[in-house]
C-alpha cells in the first residue's frame, strides 16, 4: 500500500473549501490594512492602464521596449487582480473561505501570470542587449513579429509552469485540516495540509518554481552587469548612453523586486517562517504598484507622453 493511502482514512471526507487566516485578526489593524491595500489597488489599475493607453495612443512610443512595457503593465493588472479583490472583502467578513476549486483557479492563474511576466522580464533583458550590442540591426532583429513570438512564449511559458504546479496540488488528497495560514491559496500553504507524504510533490515543486527562478535571477543579473560594463566603458557621457544606463537601472530594480520574494517563497523546503505573509503581500500586492511607478518616474518620455495624453483627456472634458 502506498503511504498516501495509508496517511488517508479510508471513511475520510473530501474538503470542499479552504479557511484562511487572513493579515490579522483584530479589526482594528484590518480597517487600516484595508485602506492601505485600496489604496495600493485603486493605483495599480489606473497606473497600468495608464501606461497602456499612453503606449498604444503615442506615435513615438513604437520601439520593441514600450511593447514589452505594455505587456509588463498588462499582466501586472491581472496579477494584482487574482488576490487583491478577494483579501479586500475577507477584511469584512469574520470566517474567510475560499471554494477548493476557487483556491485551485486562484492557484493557477497567480503562477499563469507570475511566471509569464519572469519570462517577460527576460525578454526585456534581451531586448536591452539587442538594442545597446546591436544597434545597427536592432529593428531588424527586433521587429514586431519577433517581438509578438516571444510574448506569446512567454505566456505559453507560464500557462505549462501552472499545469504542473496544479497537476501535482489536485492529486494529492485533503481529508484533514482546511485552514491556511494565508489570506489567499498557495501551493506552499496548500500543500503542508494534504493528508499524504508530499516530499516528491515539494521536490518537483520547489525544482519548477524555485530552480527556474533562481537560475533566471542569476541570468538577467549577469546579463545587466554586462551591458551597463558596457556601456561605461566604451560609450562615454553622451545623452542616449545615460537613457539607456537609465533603462537598465529599471529593468534591475524590477528584477530584484520580482525574483527575491519568488526565490525566498519557492526556492526552499515550503515550511512556515514568520516573514512569509509579509513576502508574499509584498509579493502580490506592492510589486505590482512598483511597475508603472519605477518605469514612469525613470522614463522621460513614457512621463511626456503621459502628461500630453492626460491634458487632451482633460481639454476634451472640458469643451
Amino acid at each position: 500500500m502506498k503511504k498516501s493511502e495509508e496517511m488517508e482514512p479510508a471513511n475520510c471526507t473530501r474538503v470542499t473549501e479552504f479557511v484562511l487566516t487572513g493579515l490579522s485578526q483584530t479589526r482594528e489593524v484590518q480597517l487600516v490594512l484595508f485602506v492601505i491595500f485600496l489604496f495600493f489597488y485603486l493605483f495599480i489599475l489606473p497606473g497600468n492602464i495608464l501606461i497602456i493607453c499612453t503606449i498604444r495612443l503615442d506615435p513615438h512610443l513604437t520601439s520593441p521596449m514600450y511593447f514589452l512595457l505594455a505587456n509588463l503593465a498588462f499582466l501586472d493588472i491581472w496579477y494584482s487582480s487574482i488576490t487583491a479583490p478577494k483579501m479586500l472583502v475577507d477584511f469584512f467578513v469574520e470566517r474567510k473561505i475560499i471554494s477548493f476549486d476557487g483556491c485551485i483557479a486562484q492557484l493557477f492563474f497567480l503562477h499563469f501570470v507570475g511566471a509569464s511576466e519572469m519570462f517577460l522580464l527576460t525578454i526585456m533583458a534581451f531586448d536591452r542587449y539587442a538594442a545597446i550590442c546591436r544597434p545597427l540591426h536592432y529593428a531588424t532583429i527586433m521587429n514586431r513579429r519577433l517581438c509578438c513570438i516571444l510574448v506569446a512564449l512567454s505566456w505559453m511559458g507560464g500557462f505549462i509552469h501552472s499545469i504542473i504546479q496544479v497537476a501535482l496540488i489536485v492529486r494529492l488528497p485533503f481529508c484533514g485540516p482546511n485552514e491556511l495560514d494565508s489570506y489567499f491559496c498557495d501551493i506552499t500553504q496548500v500543500v503542508r495540509i494534504a493528508c499524504a507524504n508530499t516530499f516528491p510533490e515539494e521536490l518537483v515543486m520547489i525544482f519548477s518554481s524555485g530552480l527556474i527562478s533562481v537560475v533566471c535571477f542569476i541570468a538577467l543579473l549577469m546579463s545587466y552587469a554586462f551591458l551597463l560594463a558596457m556601456l561605461k566603458k566604451h560609450s562615454g557621457s553622451s545623452e542616449s548612453t545615460s537613457r539607456a544606463m537609465s533603462t537598465c537601472y529599471s529593468h534591475i530594480t524590477i528584477v530584484v523586486l520580482m525574483f527575491g520574494p519568488s526565490i525566498y517563497i519557492y526556492a526552499r523546503p515550503f515550511d512556515s517562517f514568520s516573514l512569509d505573509k509579509v513576502v508574499s503581500v509584498f509579493h502580490t500586492v506592492i510589486f505590482p504598484l512598483l511597475n508603472p511607478i519605477i518605469y514612469t518616474l525613470r522614463n522621460k518620455e513614457v512621463k511626456t507622453a503621459m502628461g500630453k495624453l492626460v491634458n487632451r483627456y482633460i481639454l476634451c472634458r472640458e469643451k
